[in-house]
């Protein structure tokens, strides 16, 4: 198997977690909400995780309000697990966070 596509440990989430402040592991997902100023910077930063996800091809669930977003990732092709794909795509996220005026 590809070890990008291996599940992790309760204990390398944990390490991974560390260096994704915000973020969390509930159950098989990596989970982390962003509150915005308005409308347009929350949807903005969903326009730009899609082109980080097309480039990746790997993508996570996006739940956009008036304000906030949620993000939540897990590798649904085994079985819905966390892995390092989960990982670099939230460190992927959270690079770009703070240009959108996300807290």
């Amino acid at each position: 198997m590809n070890a990008q596509l291996e599940p992790l440990s309760g204990k390398e989430i944990e390490e991974r977690l560390r260096e994704l402040p915000g973020w969390s592991a509930e159950g098989d997902l990596l989970r982390r909400s962003y509150r915005f100023h308005g409308h347009f910077p929350a949807v903005a930063m969903v326009i730009h995780i899609a082109q980080i996800q097309e480039e990746l091809g790997h993508h996570a669930e996006l739940t956009l309000g008036y304000n906030q977003l949620a993000v939540a990732v897990n590798t649904h092709s085994i079985g819905g697990r966390i892995t390092h794909l989960d990982v670099g795509l939230a460190g992927r996220i959270e690079e770009i966070a703070a240009a959108h005026g996300a807290r």
